[in-house]
């Protein structure tokens, strides 16, 4: 991430404001590259950065009222970037502060497609939050007076999906999240917004594994959650390999929960995403006092809790 110059809070002139939705435009392309790469850990020292650089990310979104709608919609995109990253590391708060800000800012200027993806990421962040209902809430207010874009509307039933799971709603969880793969292979259409592109046969097949985790159908789970493991992609997407080992163990597939620890353990202290080592260390830690599992799988997992990084916010190994 190259180093931005300082810019004003609030735009003074036509250049300045070219300046600064050039500077965010480019600051998100920056931001997504990177954690598709390497990771939320990796990208926080560049969102500090840019929060440093720009203080209009830090003002009252009124503050920008003048602004032009170019400008507001390049800003509320580089918050929802850095919303979705701070969500990752494992800063909720701070994500949801930035939510709201991107929120305010594409209400602002009209870019609903930016608003559409703040809603779903508000939903996904409630939802590890465990706050099913809010994050249908969330995921209802995506919706508008016209049917929404094929990949939006996809999205929108994995949310509702991933959150009727945990309040136990199992048939309709199960009925949305086959319906949200059925309505994925429609094919994207004219207007679905370009931020959509990370939605793809991988992401749907783990996100159906994972639904079926929630709802105890581990059987028919840790299929999906292994496809999608292994599928080139992002790197957030190891989440599904941290779900993957949970399914196992609530499984009692020792073998292969050992394989995959023995797979992961090596590469944990480079994984990105706080949720996912977050979802390892508490799979570990359970394993770690199974009496009923293989002492060398518990030996395993001791390793494993070993490996994982840090949480970012400084409290030690990530646990809940």
């Amino acid at each position: 991430m190259t180093q931005r110059p300082r810019s004003g809070a609030a735009p003074f002139d036509k250049a300045a404001r070219e300046t600064l939705t050039a500077v965010a435009r480019t600051a998100v392309g920056d931001l997504v590259a990177l954690d598709a790469a390497q990771g939320a850990r990796a990208a926080l020292p560049a969102v500090r950065q840019l929060v440093r650089d720009i203080p209009a990310l830090g003002a009252e979104p009124a503050a920008l009222g003048d602004a032009d709608s170019d400008l507001l919609a390049a800003l509320a995109e580089l918050c929802e970037v850095i919303g979705w990253i701070l969500f990752d590391a494992g800063l909720d708060h701070a994500a949801h502060r930035m939510n709201t800000r991107a929120l305010d800012l594409a209400g602002r200027c009209g870019d609903r497609a930016v608003a559409r993806l703040v809603l779903l990421n508000d939903s996904m962040l409630h939802a590890r939050a465990e706050r099913p209902l809010a994050a249908l809430e969330s995921a209802a207010r995506v919706a508008g007076p016209r049917p929404l874009p094929t990949l939006v509307a996809t999205l929108v039933l994995v949310r509702r999906a991933h959150a009727l799971a945990m309040l136990g709603a199992s048939r309709t969880a199960e009925r949305l999240i086959s319906r949200a793969r059925s309505r994925f292979l429609d094919g994207p259409s004219p207007h679905d917004p370009p931020w959509a592109w990370w939605i793809d046969e991988a992401e749907l097949t783990g996100h159906h594994g994972w639904v079926l985790a929630r709802l105890g159908a581990r059987d028919r789970a840790i299929p999906l959650l292994h496809e999608a493991a292994t599928a080139p992609g992002p790197s957030y997407r190891d989440l599904f390999t941290a779900e993957l080992l949970a399914a196992l163990t609530g499984a009692r597939a020792w073998r292969e929960a050992e394989d995959l620890i023995t797979e992961l353990a090596p590469r944990a202290a480079r994984i990105g995403s706080a949720r996912t080592t977050q979802t390892l260390t508490r799979t570990a830690t359970r394993l770690r006092g199974c009496v009923k599992a293989p002492a060398n799988l518990r030996d395993a997992a001791v390793h494993l809790l070993e490996s994982v990084p840090p949480h970012p916010g400084g409290e030690g190994r990530p646990s809940r």
